[in-house]
């Protein structure tokens, strides 16, 4: 099997149009490295496959593209899991549909991670097609961090300001617990030592839970503020949509926190982030009652659903030895 410099990893969920954004973006960048997409098709059940190949013909790109029908909707972990295992490389980049890579932005990763031999993990600025900036650089969920998600108050967040989780945009490269997914270049090193992302994680938190074990082997992950890409954000899912208007969020989000706590701190620790999360619910209902202009995040049913799979969160450990047994 032939190596590659740079695997370039896309999943496609009844996005073709998006997917083909991105890989006119990508064009330009081929005659840079030594580059292959893959494309995974996350059984869209429409005409996704047949556009994408109809343009891959047109634009003579077989060389640089490949296919995959992945057969069943197998979520962000699956889709990439089954991309990365489909191509040898020194490097992986997952690239969201939603997405536009700037000129330059894939070079300016790949130089990082030369100069960079500590940093398992780098990502680019993530930005509006304006260029105005998105937070894509953060620290780990704890559960002093759903008190602070549930509660939206200055006074709460102020006061346990080192456990917030979204960090400010700098101008200056940077080091983070974990960073977006949505562009992230990948050492093939990483995922030899670490293992490839936790497909028990439909979609959601799978990128800190992967960030986890990468800064739990020794890794650092580094964010560079002057490689851009464009991220049009919720191409393949509705969450930030829904979340801002507070309805109901899936399923599989509630699930994949569970799973992310009970992970990484235990089931004491899933309980603590589920009671803090609902002080917090109840520190922005007072907050509703008293105050007209302040309206809660808190979506519906949420105050029930943060509980789902509580007690059977203990799906198999697909990495043990990044955790304790609880």
């Amino acid at each position: 099997m032939t190596k590659y410099n740079l695997a370039i990893v896309i999943i496609n969920y009844k996005t073709p149009d998006l997917v083909v954004d991105v890989l006119e973006s990508l064009k330009r960048e081929v005659v840079k490295t030594s580059m292959q997409v893959i494309i995974v098709d996350n059984d869209s059940g429409d005409n996704s496959l047949i556009l994408l190949n109809k343009w891959v013909q047109e634009n003579h790109a077989a060389t640089w593209i490949k296919l995959i029908d992945a057969g069943h909707n197998t979520g962000f972990s699956g889709g990439n899991n089954l991309g990365i295992r489909s191509v040898k490389a020194d490097h992986y980049l997952l690239l969201n549909s939603d997405t536009i890579v700037r000129p330059g932005a894939i070079q300016s990763l790949l130089d990082a991670a030369n100069q960079n031999p500590d940093a398992g993990m780098i990502s680019p600025r993530l930005e509006w097609e304006d260029a105005t900036p998105q937070k894509s650089c953060f620290r780990f969920h704890t559960p002093i961090s759903e008190l602070i998600s549930s509660a939206s108050t200055s006074v709460v967040t102020k006061l346990f300001s080192k456990y917030v989780v979204a960090q400010p945009v700098v101008e200056v490269a940077d080091f983070y617990q974990w960073t977006s997914f949505a562009c992230v270049l990948i050492r093939a090193e990483v995922l030899e030592q670490v293992g490839l992302l936790d497909d028990e994680f439909f979609m959601y938190f799978e990128d800190v839970e992967f960030s986890y074990r990468t800064v739990r082997a020794g890794w650092k992950i580094l964010n560079i503020p002057y490689a851009h890409v464009v991220h049009l954000r919720g191409g393949s899912s509705p969450l930030k949509s829904q979340a801002k208007l507070r309805k109901r969020l899936p399923r599989y989000f509630y699930e994949s926190r569970t799973r992310y706590f009970y992970l990484l701190y235990g089931r004491s620790g899933l309980l603590a982030a589920n009671i803090l999360w609902t002080i917090g619910a109840l520190v922005a209902a007072i907050r509703v009652l008293f105050s007209k202009r302040y309206q809660s995040n808190i979506a519906k049913d949420q105050w029930r659903d943060i509980w789902i799979n509580f007690f059977t969160p203990n799906k198999p450990y697909i990495h043990p030895d990044f955790y304790a047994k609880t």
